[in-house]
């Protein structure tokens, strides 16, 4: 496969022609870069000096994003996006995707998905990582010929397509017909009443069946694409082609492994206190909506959130907010799922985040990748919440509780001493606040530390003209022995 077709040079050429934009923003992840100068100089022999190109690279955030900011510091007009991507809907620029092709053994995946149509008495349903999409076509007619030729009445495998090749958030998705997927399975989409839509694919599904009755066969690597699919769809049986070995891999324990863990981290979200909400994307469309909805959240659940905005989290990073008991993480779906065995707090995701904090929420299965399936909260929920505020509030001062004259004057003395034995307790409050996870701020936390920073005291509140340092290295200054 030549350079051109790879990076689809003449269809972004068009793209950027057709559309009369003239400062493009060509984004790479760090595995590409190296081809950045030769796809420019492309992309500048077929457009001419009528478009300026610029290249970004190291985004503040995942790759797999359209990063947004970093275009805008260009005054971009689009962004074209090479490799992986999440396909998350953009804020304010429109977007090419060219997601690559990766070499494949068309023959010998076609045989592979053969085998599980007539071994497996599943209908089978082919989802694929995006990198693939260039060989769909040809995959769908090697096994239509495999059909034909065998003589035994096999179900057709329902294959996914992919959602859109480019986005413009002034409108919807703009599907890009090419040359490379531009057949459809109209009996699929004819049949179809229940359609699903996950990284970049959609596919839809007979209206008697069920997505459990379904075996995934799933063609491309171990990534984050294919651990959003496991999850979401943990009670399929799941199969994966693997491209470069050219062989099926199944494992069933490994995304229930992945569940466990989750599981725990929510159970462990629950005893938190104080909760950093971690803002991971600043591009993606309805991110605002969906931190102010983790702030009414846990507001709601009476814990303490601090929004904090600090590009790709870390353990170092993150170790800089030791009060925050948990972190909420709000990012594309394919990097939500943040390996936080070795940071101080665990991290999890919006969806985890309901499950810890919403009042009689249990865990039946299901997990929700897309933050933006939480966007809403249902009227249901919202009444049950008003009718609980309601209930607790009319606990501790009844009607018949209202008090005045001798009753009333009791009443103050018992607050006063509450009070004071409020105060007493204080201190072995605040000692117990930095090993036990009490806090309920990060003032309350602040101020139970030993150290606080630096604080100059003087006895003398006018400022002074200056102050004589201390001289000589940290390993030793002149003053000291």
């Amino acid at each position: 496969m030549d350079f051109a077709s790879r990076y689809e040079i003449s269809t972004t050429a068009e793209f950027v022609r057709s559309r009369g934009y003239k400062r493009v923003a060509l984004q790479f992840p760090d595995e590409l870069l190296d081809d950045a100068t030769r796809v420019a100089k492309a992309l500048r022999a077929e457009l001419g000096k009528g478009v300026a190109l610029y290249v970004m690279a190291d985004t503040a955030y995942g790759s797999c994003c359209v990063d947004e900011v970093a275009a805008s510091h260009v005054d971009a007009d689009c962004v074209v996006h090479y490799g992986h991507a999440c396909c998350s809907p953009t804020s304010t620029l429109p977007a090419l995707f060219v997601f690559g092709k990766m070499p494949i053994n068309v023959n010998i995946c076609a045989e592979s998905l053969y085998n599980c149509l007539s071994t497996s008495e599943k209908p089978v349903l082919v989802l694929f990582g995006l990198e693939f999409a260039h060989v769909l076509d040809s995959i769908k007619r090697e096994i239509a010929n495999k059909l034909s030729e065998s003589g035994v009445t096999l179900p057709e495998p329902i294959f996914a397509d992919v959602s859109c090749f480019s986005i413009d958030p002034t409108k919807m998705y703009i599907t890009e017909e090419r040359d490379t997927n531009a057949e459809s399975d109209d009996r699929n989409k004819s049949n179809a009443s229940s359609s699903y839509t996950l990284g970049g694919l959609t596919w839809g599904i007979p209206a008697d069946h069920r997505i459990e009755q379904y075996l995934l066969f799933w063609i491309g690597s171990d990534n984050p694409a294919f651990t959003n699919v496991m999850l979401m769809f943990n009670s399929c049986e799941t199969v994966r082609y693997d491209a470069k070995e050219n062989c099926l891999v199944k494992d069933r324990n490994l995304h229930r492994k992945i569940l466990n863990r989750r599981y725990y981290l929510v159970e462990k979200a629950k005893d938190a206190n104080i909760v950093g909400i971690l803002v991971g994307t600043l591009g993606i469309a309805g991110y605002l909506n969906m931190v102010q909805q983790m702030k009414k959240l846990i507001e709601k659940a009476g814990k303490k959130s601090y929004t904090l905005v600090m590009g790709r989290p870390s353990a170092a990073k993150l170790a800089n907010f030791p009060e925050c008991d948990v972190f909420v993480y709000v990012s594309c779906a394919q990097t939500a799922l943040l390996d936080s065995k070795e940071f101080l707090a665990p991290v999890i995701t919006p969806f985890e985040a309901m499950l810890a904090f919403q009042r009689g929420s249990q865990w039946t299965g299901e997990y929700v990748i897309e933050f933006r399936n939480l966007m809403q909260i249902s009227e249901r929920e919202v009444r049950e919440g008003k009718e609980e505020e309601e209930r607790r509030s009319s606990v501790f001062f009844p009607s018949g509780w209202l008090l005045d004259g001798d009753e009333h004057e009791e009443r103050s003395v018992v607050l006063a001493e509450l009070t004071q034995k409020a105060l007493s307790l204080k201190k072995e409050q605040a000692d117990s606040i930095l090993f036990k996870g009490t806090a309920k701020s990060g003032a309350e936390f602040l101020a139970a530390r030993s150290y606080t920073g630096l604080n100059m005291q003087h006895d003398d509140s006018l400022p002074q003209a200056f102050v004589i340092g201390r001289t000589g290295r940290a390993a030793g200054y002149n003053d000291e022995k």
